[in-house]
C-alpha cells in the first residue's frame, strides 16, 4: 500500500480542523485519485457532508463568499456516484441533496449531474442488488422532508420519475445525453420471445432470428443486421448496391436510437464507391454524430481531419478544435490519438523541470500569507501569474501578457499574446495534472473580480515583475530552502 503524500496529509490535517476548502479538496482527491489517493467515492461524500455542515454552522460573513462556496460544494456532491456510496454513513445526505438539486428545475450542470446520479442509482440494471436494498432503506426513511413533493412516492414511483429524467436527458444536448441514450437501450422492454430470438442469433447465427429481433425493435439487432449486410459474406465483399441500401436502412434505425457504432458504420458506407448514395459530406456528418456520442475512432478521425484542414479553417487559435477531438480519443486510450496529440499540444507536467519553479514556490508561499505581508492587489495577481507560468512553462512575455481568465479550455491552455506581440504565435499546452487545474481555478477566481486595467501596460508590468521577484527571493527563498532540507532529512 502506498504511503499518503505530504500534500495529502497537510490537506487532511486542515480538513480535520474544519477548513471547508480543505474538506472539499480532500473529497476531490478521493474522487480523482490525486496525491496517489485511492479512489473512494464513499469517503469523498463523507467529507463533503462535513464541509456542508461546516459552512452552515460557520455562516460565513461574506454572503457572496458563502454563496460561491456552497455552489462549488453542490457541484461536487452532484457528481458523486451515488450508487457507489450506498453503504456509506453519508449516503442519506447525498440522497437528500441530490433530490433537492433536481427539484430546482434548472438546467445548471449541478442539477443535470444530480439527475444522472439518481437515474443511474434507480434504473441501471447493473445496480439491481443496490436497488433491492434501497427499497428497505426507503421504508426506514419514509417521511423525510428532503423529497418534498416526492415524499409520498414509493420506490416504483421514484423509478418513474427517474425514467422521466432519463428521457429528458436523452432528448437534450448535455454531457449526459450519450449515457442516457445507452441506458435507454439497455432498458428496452425484453420479453421471452425477443430474448429467445436474440440468443438464437448469438449462439447459432440464425439470420431469420436476427431479422425478427431487429423488426421487434432491439437496437443491438438493428446494428448487427446493418453491419452484416454492409460488410463481408463468404469472404467476398458485397458489391450489391441493394444490400448496402438495406444496410443503411437498418443502421439509420439503430442510429436514431442513439447507437454510436451505427453512426460510425453509416459514415463508412457513405464513403464506399460502390454505394449509389456515395457522399463525402454525408459520411463526415455521420462520423461527426458518432464522435459527439463518444466513438473513439470517430473522434480521432474528426480531429485528424480538422488538423489536416487547419490552414483553411477559420478559428481564433489554429488547431484548437482538432486538438479537442484528438484529446477525447486519447482519453479512451487510442494509441494513434496519443501520438498525434503529442504533435499538437505541448506537454510539461513536471513542475521542477519547468521554468519559474523556485520563484513559483515563493509566490505560492506569499499568497498563503498575503494578509500577513499586506500584499497589494497588483502583487497578488502577479504571484498567481508566476505560479501559472511554472505550471505550463511560460516564457516571460507569456507570463506578463497572457489573459488569465481566457487561458483554460477543457483539455488545454491557450496562450495567445498577439494582442500585444503580433509576431508571437499562440501555443496550446495540455492540462495533465490536478495541480495545473487547481492553479488555473485559483487564478481565475482572483482575476475574475479585478479591473482589467489594474495591471497596466507592458512597461509597468515589467517594472512590477522585477520588484516582486526581488521581494519574493529575498523574503521566502531561505525559508523554502530550510523547509526543503527538513523534508529531505
Amino acid at each position: 500500500m502506498c504511503m499518503a503524500s505530504r500534500e495529502f496529509l497537510k490537506i487532511l490535517s486542515k480538513a480535520r480542523l474544519g477548513d471547508v476548502f480543505a474538506q472539499q479538496d480532500l473529497a476531490k482527491a478521493y474522487l480523482t485519485g490525486a496525491f496517489k489517493t485511492p479512489i473512494q467515492p464513499a469517503n469523498a461524500l463523507i467529507w463533503l457532508e462535513k464541509s456542508y455542515f461546516s459552512i452552515t454552522n460557520q455562516k460565513l460573513k461574506d454572503e457572496n463568499s458563502y454563496d460561491s462556496t456552497m455552489l462549488n460544494l453542490m457541484s461536487q456532491i452532484a457528481n458523486i456516484p451515488l450508487a457507489e456510496t450506498f453503504n456509506s454513513p453519508a449516503f442519506g445526505f447525498g440522497w437528500d441533496t441530490s433530490w433537492r438539486l433536481v427539484q430546482e428545475h434548472t438546467d445548471s450542470p449541478s442539477t443535470l449531474a444530480a439527475k444522472w446520479q439518481l437515474i443511474n442509482l434507480l434504473l441501471n440494471p447493473c445496480n439491481q442488488d443496490i436497488q433491492s436494498s434501497l427499497v428497505d432503506w426507503m421504508r426506514l426513511k419514509k417521511g423525510t422532508s428532503a423529497l418534498e413533493k416526492y415524499s409520498s412516492l414509493d420506490f416504483i414511483g421514484l423509478q418513474k420519475v427517474a425514467h422521466e429524467y432519463l428521457q429528458e436527458l436523452a432528448n437534450g444536448d448535455t454531457q449526459f445525453t450519450h449515457q442516457a441514450k445507452e441506458l435507454l437501450i439497455q432498458l428496452q422492454p425484453k420479453n421471452e420471445v425477443l430474448s429467445s430470438l436474440w440468443n438464437d442469433w448469438l449462439k447459432n447465427q440464425n439470420e431469420d432470428a436476427l431479422l425478427q429481433t431487429a423488426k421487434l425493435g432491439m437496437t443491438a439487432a438493428k446494428l448487427a443486421l446493418g453491419l452484416r449486410l454492409a460488410q463481408l459474406r463468404n469472404g467476398k465483399e458485397i458489391k450489391s448496391n441493394t444490400s448496402l441500401k438495406k444496410a443503411v436502412q437498418w443502421l439509420e434505425l439503430a442510429a436514431k436510437d442513439g447507437d454510436r457504432d451505427a453512426w460510425y458504420a453509416l459514415g463508412e458506407i457513405y464513403r464506399r464507391p460502390q454505394f449509389s448514395g456515395y457522399s463525402a459530406t454525408e459520411s463526415d456528418r455521420c462520423f461527426d454524430h458518432a464522435a459527439d456520442l463518444g466513438h473513439a475512432q470517430a473522434q480521432l478521425r474528426k480531429g485528424a481531419n480538422l488538423w489536416r484542414k487547419r490552414e483553411k479553417i477559420e478559428e481564433k487559435v489554429r488547431g484548437l478544435q482538432a486538438s479537442y477531438w484528438i484529446w477525447q480519443a486519447a482519453q479512451q486510450d487510442v494509441l494513434e490519438a496519443k501520438k498525434l496529440l503529442s504533435k499538437i499540444l505541448v506537454s510539461c507536467p513536471n513542475l521542477k523541470k519547468n521554468d519559474w519553479f523556485d520563484l513559483a514556490q515563493c509566490a505560492n508561499h506569499a499568497i498563503n500569507h498575503h494578509a500577513e505581508h499586506k500584499l497589494g492587489e497588483e502583487w497578488l495577481l502577479l504571484c498567481h501569474r508566476i505560479i501559472i507560468a511554472n505550471q505550463f512553462n511560460f516564457s516571460k512575455a507569456e507570463l506578463l501578457l497572457c489573459e488569465v481568465g481566457q487561458l483554460q479550455h477543457e483539455h488545454c491552455v491557450v496562450i495567445d499574446i498577439r494582442w500585444k506581440l503580433p509576431k508571437i504565435l499562440p501555443r496550446l499546452i495540455q492540462i495533465e495534472t490536478t495541480q495545473q487545474r487547481r492553479a488555473l481555478l485559483a487564478a481565475g477566481k482572483v482575476f475574475a473580480g479585478t479591473d482589467p486595467d489594474i495591471e497596466g501596460n507592458l512597461r509597468q508590468r515589467r517594472y512590477r515583475f522585477d520588484q516582486v521577484t526581488d521581494w519574493l527571493s529575498t523574503t521566502f527563498s531561505k525559508n523554502l530552502k530550510s523547509q526543503t532540507d527538513t523534508e529531505l532529512a
